[in-house]
């Protein structure tokens, strides 16, 4: 049966981002501990620096600006004044251009070290809306200047980024956000709330699911080497990560299907949709995970896959553990390295099994969690929601709010709340989103050793008996890019 909660009414990549100077970060860069004055008690209206401004950095930017901040600063690799006439027409290049010229009195920068160093106290936030493999040292740096930190999903490269992060928000002070925005939408911090106080009893295991990718995933090397655009410098787009020649068919898109960048179909997805099974849960670290695919290779993600992580017993679930299941891909797809796309044979995606829905049609995502009196089926992107119960719900008593509701529903308003000192944090702070996030990369490496089932020791941040995965958990970074904390 459909169910309206009677206390409550409802009302893609990160394309571009911040040159770095080919020069070796300078020992300050990571050490330097001073809070600006101006960055502590209740501000009216904060400075703001972008990091990354085309696709979903410039969709960050303007929500910001319209939430309150003052947009003081640009930073992008991608640099619209050195693109020619024929460069400004290509549409993926046109964000990049309408963010430089929405904000004409904002200092623009092609390092965002550069940008630390210049602006300085001047600062009081930053955005970063990078490719994954510059999440980390771009907030790292942010925040051990006292920079209140707002960073895409899903919120660094690798779990040991993910924990110092978390590890850096709290020993600053500083307020956080992970943009997985459906976490401020009032009817996912109600269902949350419902399944705490148990509306479909103890919780057994939760189904989520994704039609993506819908980019190029599973090719077996490189694509030919091309000459750089003069807008773009493709040494400083590398960064931390490996190296590699550069093609359009990498940047400013098709990186999330590179190990070395991106985190596939799973670590772009997955903060979003296993976001609310995992937050009512509330599971802490998983015990072990195990992935099946197909499609996947070295270099590159899987064109399907399913993830399975199982975890420890807790208050809210049942006395056996809790798992949680992932799909993602297309199921007759293939690679085809001529146009350097997923060519899809069928509209048939990887999805639970359909009878867990009671006949509901799948969407191309969402979420089941099942209880053991019921289940709950939800998607994001609706306030209404779905409340199968075997005993029906007329004695159940409908709890009280929990969670603070964000104003207005918005992800950028409640950062901006909490940074102006009218809220202690956004719900989705990184000592939240930092351990979800370390769940969805374990599941990034179980990816890259199918069929096998993965140890987690999350104290000593360790796959049990795989001393060879090390390399996974915390990756070696290019010359120039230690990280000194």
């Amino acid at each position: 049966m459909k169910k309206k909660d009677p206390k409550t009414s409802s009302s893609m990549s990160r394309r571009h981002f911040g040159k770095l100077s080919a020069t070796a970060i300078a020992g300050s860069a990571f050490s330097f501990h001073i809070l600006p004055s101006h960055a502590r008690g209740n501000l009216t209206k904060p400075t703001v620096v972008g990091i990354g401004t085309g696709g979903k950095g410039r969709v960050d930017i303007t929500h910001c600006d319209e939430a309150g901040f003052h947009v003081v600063g640009l930073v992008d690799t991608a640099d619209a004044k050195r693109m020619s006439s024929t460069e400004r027409d290509v549409k993926r290049l046109k964000s990049v251009i309408e963010t430089r010229e929405q904000y004409p009195d904002a200092t623009f920068f092609t390092d965002y070290r550069e940008m630390y160093e210049k602006l300085g106290d001047k600062v009081d936030a930053v955005i970063v809306s990078t490719p994954d493999h510059h999440h980390f040292h771009a907030s790292a740096m942010g925040m051990q200047r006292g920079k209140h930190v707002y960073c895409q999903k899903p919120l660094t490269h690798g779990i040991w980024e993910a924990r110092v992060l978390t590890e850096l928000a709290k020993k600053h002070g500083v307020k956080t956000q992970m943009g997985n925005q459906a976490h401020a939408n009032d009817h996912m911090r109600r269902c949350v709330e419902l399944i705490r106080a148990g509306v479909i009893g103890p919780v057994r295991e939760a189904h989520t699911w994704t039609n993506r990718p819908i980019w190029p995933q599973g090719f077996a090397k490189p694509p030919a080497k091309e000459n750089v655009p003069s807008w773009l410098d493709w040494e400083q787009w590398i960064g931390p990560a490996p190296e590699v020649a550069y093609n359009g068919n990498i940047a400013p898109f098709a990186w999330r299907g590179w190990w070395d960048y991106g985190t596939g179909a799973l670590g772009d997805m997955a903060c979003h949709i296993m976001d609310m099974a995992y937050w009512a849960v509330d599971p802490g670290a998983p015990a072990t995970v195990k992935a099946e695919q197909q499609g996947a290779t070295k270099v590159s993600p899987p064109i399907n896959s399913k993830v399975l992580w199982e975890f420890a017993a807790n208050q809210y679930t049942s006395k056996k553990g809790f798992k949680y299941f992932w799909y993602d891909g297309y199921l007759d797809a293939e690679f085809d390295r001529d146009t350097w796309t997923l060519i899809k044979h069928s509209e048939e995606f990887n999805h639970p099994n359909t009878k867990l829905l009671d006949g509901l049609p799948f969407q191309q995502f969402g979420s089941i969690v099942i209880g053991e009196e019921g289940k709950l089926i939800f998607n994001r992107q609706h306030g209404n929601w779905f409340l199968h119960s075997r005993a029906g719900v007329d004695g159940f008593e409908w709890p009280d709010q929990t969670i603070a509701r964000a104003k207005d529903q918005d992800p950028y308003k409640e950062w901006f709340d909490a940074i102006t000192g009218k809220i202690d944090q956004a719900e989705s702070h990184f000592g939240q989103s930092g351990p979800f996030a370390e769940t969805v990369l374990l599941g990034v490496i179980a990816q890259q050793n199918p069929d096998e089932e993965l140890k987690w020791d999350a104290k000593k941040m360790e796959i049990v008996g795989r001393p060879d995965l090390k390399k996974l958990v915390q990756r070696d970074y290019r010359k120039g890019w230690k990280f000194k904390g």
